[in-house]
């Protein structure tokens, strides 16, 4: 059910690109509900000049289907953004990072001026924490960035053994958090000296969620407050 749920969710995201221009780049995120956006991309015949994709690994899936690739300094500014989240809770601040590659996410996030997180109703959450938070980290402060943390949150952060970034860094996974103020906690992490960046989009969250349900997919826009959120059913 969950991979049915996954492919509604990135199919849904094609009609937030009805009023592209068949010039125009998108952004491409990562992972598994994203690898079916991006075959439904390609299978759906929609005209776009190319995409601006976060990770290697997308990059390959969308050349493979002839989908053109650019630069984020060719592209320039991204009228949106498609990817995915570990965790988001009704705020639309989520986890990211799970795959590795949250650092091209959150660049190619913030060059969009409207970020549409698909995903299905397994990553909904109350408050985010469940799923560890990964961070990025030069390898050479991965010990002394880990100490910090402890310090800073009280979590467990552990060291995804055998996995290196497409930027050639490590990633910490902190386990064990409760996180009340996902922009707080982000910006103080990213203090820290020798991380990259971490796992938290809540300084720059979705604009639009596509949530799978097993009940039908539900669309909702970033609320100006998290418990005014409603979802509206698609027709």
């Amino acid at each position: 059910m969950t991979d049915e749920l996954k492919k509604a969710a990135a199919l849904a995201a094609l009609a937030e690109l009805e009023t592209l221009t068949p010039d125009s780049f998108i952004g491409v995120g990562t992972g598994s509900t994203v690898n079916h956006f991006i075959d439904a991309l390609a299978s759906r015949g929609v005209r776009i000049r190319g995409a601006v994709s976060s990770s290697e690994a997308s990059s390959k899936r969308l050349a493979a289907h002839g989908i053109p690739l650019a630069s984020l300094d060719d592209a320039g500014e991204l009228p949106v953004y498609i990817d995915g989240a570990d965790e988001i809770d009704h705020g639309f601040n989520m986890i990211k990072g799970g795959g590795g590659a949250l650092t091209r996410e959150k660049i190619v996030a913030a060059a969009a001026r409207r970020f549409v997180c698909i995903c299905d109703e397994g990553k909904q959450v109350a408050t985010l924490g469940r799923f560890p938070l990964p961070v990025e980290v030069i390898p050479m402060a991965r010990i002394q960035a880990a100490r910090e943390i402890v310090r800073l949150t009280g979590g467990e952060p552990r060291w995804r053994e055998g996995f290196v970034t497409d930027n050639g860094n490590h990633i910490l996974d902190i386990h064990g958090l409760v996180i009340t103020d996902p922009p707080a906690l982000e910006t103080a992490l990213n203090q820290i000296a020798g991380i990259v960046t971490n796992g938290l989009f809540a300084r720059r969250g979705a604009d639009v969620l596509l949530l799978a349900t097993a009940a039908g997919m539900r669309r909702g826009e970033r609320p100006p407050f998290p418990a005014s959120i409603q979802f509206i059913p698609d027709p």
